[in-house]
């Protein structure tokens, strides 16, 4: 059974917590903090020892196992995270970090202390949004506490593990279990992402270079802008698993490097093909932007046959109603009133002008 780690139990009222710690009425935890800590147990020799600890004990269990201690608390305040931070002598600024949020995927080194910070994500397809979480961790010799900002199982998928029995990695890995086991968690999400925009690419391939209409540069450029925002959570883990691949930082056992190494080389992998994403939307963003442009040049091309042609018959138009206008005079000496045939010569005189105007238009393309 998956544990929300840090997060209420799926129907709980606001404030409640886990099974394992359940809230009196009113959401008050019994550790006095509200909604924050989401579990705190002991693993050692492979399993969990049942039951769950009070977070005023973490810190004496800790000395006391050969295992370690794991508290999970989600999304602290300073005043939260302070009697934690003070118990298990957590770096000062390791903990701004953790309880700002918003910082850059990392993994740095205080004394026996590891801090890392993973950007999990998910993908919601019918909005085409990436949506970043944040989950940051601390472990030490006998101790790990992580930190969830945003909607994320990550955590509670690798306790589950943890509690479902004995893991074949715990006892080689000890603390560095829960940061190999949500490091590799959180970049299969990243391929299963992938896969999902690589799926809106093709379709929007399909659109602009297939036979609709239509402009599609809005589209195009909100997913360009998540996979930058997807791209801030993925490109900055490259340098530090290569590092924990490498064995070069002594927080974790030599004989987990090759483990680590996996989770570098996915890293890379998702690097790669975030950069092949980006580079292919640019280029369909050109050509939806080229396709756009030609369509507005047909349109204008079009705009200015049709103006050529009303040109040309208004001018047609033009020359019997200037002379049916001169005609239509009042005046009582008019040359051509008494004249016989002066009716008939003003009509062929008309028909004469409009059929040289209509043929000179037709040559020269107007008509």
């Amino acid at each position: 059974m998956a544990h929300d780690d840090g997060g209420p139990r799926a129907g709980a009222p606001p404030g409640t917590v886990d099974a394992r710690g359940s809230a009196p009425p009113g959401g008050a935890h019994p550790d006095g903090h509200v909604g924050t800590i989401g579990d705190c147990g002991v693993y050692e020799h492979g399993v969990r020892r049942g039951g769950r600890i009070p977070l005023g004990e973490a810190a004496a269990a800790a000395a006391r196992t050969e295992g370690f201690v794991w508290i999970g608390l989600q999304q602290p305040t300073h005043q939260d995270i302070a009697d934690v931070a003070a118990q298990f002598e957590l770096p000062a600024l390791a903990v701004e970090d953790a309880v700002r949020a918003h910082q850059r995927p990392k993994i740095e080194a205080y004394g026996e202390v590891l801090f890392a910070v993973l950007k999990p994500v998910r993908y919601i397809d019918r909005e085409e949004v990436v949506e970043v979480s944040e989950v940051a961790l601390f472990l030490g010799p006998h101790f790990v506490i992580t930190v969830r900002h945003g909607p994320t199982e990550i955590l509670g998928a690798v306790r589950a593990e943890l509690d479902a029995g004995s893991h074949p990695l715990l006892t080689d890995f000890g603390p560095a279990l829960v940061l190999y086991r949500a490091a590799d968690l959180v970049v299969d999400q990243y391929e299963r992402v992938l896969e999902a925009i690589g799926a809106d690419v093709d379709e929007i391939e399909e659109q602009v270079f297939g036979t609709g209409e239509g402009d599609h540069a809005q589209r195009i450029y909100k997913l360009k802008r998540e996979v930058a925002e997807f791209g801030r959570a993925v490109v900055p883990l490259a340098w530090p698993f290569e590092r924990l691949a490498s064995a070069a930082i002594g927080h974790v056992p030599d004989s987990t490097a090759h483990h680590f190494r996996d989770i570098h080389d996915h890293v890379l992998r998702a690097t790669d093909q975030l950069e092949s994403i980006d580079r292919l939307l640019t280029d369909v963003l050109q050509a939806n932007t080229a396709r756009v442009a030609t369509a507005q040049s047909q349109i204008a091309l079009r705009q200015n046959e049709d103006m050529r042609k009303i040109s040309a018959w208004a001018a047609i138009a033009l020359v019997p109603t200037a002379v049916a206008g001169v005609y239509g005079m009042n005046f009582e000496h008019m040359p051509e009133l008494e004249w016989e045939y002066g009716y008939f010569a003003v009509l062929g005189l008309i028909g004469a002008v409009c059929l040289a105007l209509y043929r000179a238009f037709k040559t020269n393309g107007w008509l």
